[in-house]
């Protein structure tokens, strides 16, 4: 079997039809039939369901077509990859992240790497969550994932730095004056919460947080997205808790945790990261560390965390664990 047979299954199976995947391939619908056809009998089976309107994947078909997509993107991957690290017009590098960091961290990060890699074209796959964010990277979406720490993962993770947590209140909030405000100052007021926060031991991370310092948050607004709840707690409606990196993109008060909260962040690919892969993944590190200062303040870093050892949140975008 051939890769070109995988894809033009896969254009097959996306379009429903092989009149259009064959003109959407630039090939004769009988040349079509005929690699497909080559394939089933590579295989050893039909992978597709000839019906009267359209086409349907078979048992058989159904099994086949993920590894066969894992296939055709490890090939256009490796193509991209070669083609980038050569600094080749025409490569590309693809980016996998949650959207709270496409849109607070990587426009600094991809400023920088244009300035330097013009010919290397940068294209950002963004997810809502880190489940999703760890799936896309598993069928081989990106060449390269910024995001929190994938338990589990079997390909590099790269630290590359920690995601501050803070408070956010409106500018007029009694509080926006203060340098720092402990979880237990927030007992009596509202929050603002979001359908994107992470799970911690199977439980919204807020929940657990301020069980521990003894009481219950009072939901007073709802969102499904970080940046409405940022808008949200900016015009008064509530206290949030969120990453430093999304607050600080609105007109709010920003209030650091006593004692510190944050969430380490990482690079994680399926292969070796090289060429562009590993400049990029270098450039992430710079964001956070800075040159000369990296290796001391990680060390701090880890050093916090290893004094608080409290337990890490996932799933979410913008939110995070005590540490520090």
């Amino acid at each position: 079997m051939s890769l070109r047979q995988m894809e033009y299954l896969m254009a097959v199976v996306e379009e429903a039809s092989f009149t259009h995947a064959a003109e959407l391939l630039g090939v004769t619908q009988s040349a079509l039939s005929h690699q497909i056809k080559a394939l089933e009998r590579e295989v050893g089976g039909p992978l597709l369901e000839r019906l009267p309107r359209g086409v349907r994947l078979t048992p058989m078909g159904r099994a086949f077509l993920p590894h066969a997509e894992f296939a055709v993107r490890s090939a256009r991957q490796a193509r991209r990859a070669a083609r980038a690290a050569a600094g080749a017009a025409g490569g590309e590098l693809h980016i996998a992240t949650l959207h709270a960091f496409a849109i607070g961290v990587l426009p600094e990060v991809f400023a920088r790497w244009r300035r330097d890699h013009e010919q290397v074209r940068l294209v950002v796959h963004e997810y809502a969550t880190g489940g999703e964010l760890r799936e896309g990277m598993e069928r081989g979406v990106a060449d390269v994932a910024l995001g929190h720490r994938p338990e589990g993962w079997r390909g590099p993770v790269v630290t590359v730095g920690e995601e501050e947590i803070v408070v956010v209140v409106a500018p007029d909030d009694p509080l926006s004056g203060r340098e720092a405000v402990r979880l237990a100052d927030l007992a009596d007021r509202d929050w603002v919460r979001c359908a994107l926060e992470p799970v911690v031991e199977g439980r919204r991370f807020l929940d657990v947080a301020c069980e521990r310092v003894g009481f219950t948050p009072r939901t007073g607004v709802d969102t499904e997205h970080t940046s409405t709840a940022v808008r949200m707690a900016a015009a008064g409606a509530g206290v949030l808790i969120t990453a430093a990196h999304v607050a600080t993109q609105y007109d709010c008060a920003v209030l650091p945790l006593d004692p510190p909260w944050a969430r380490e962040l990482t690079a994680f690919s399926r292969v070796e990261l090289t060429g562009a892969a590993a400049s990029f993944v270098g450039l992430l590190d710079q964001r956070w560390w800075g040159r000369g200062e990296q290796r001391e303040r990680r060390g701090q870093g880890e050093q916090g965390r290893k004094r608080q050892g409290r337990p890490a949140a996932h799933e979410g975008e913008g939110g995070g664990r005590p540490a520090g």
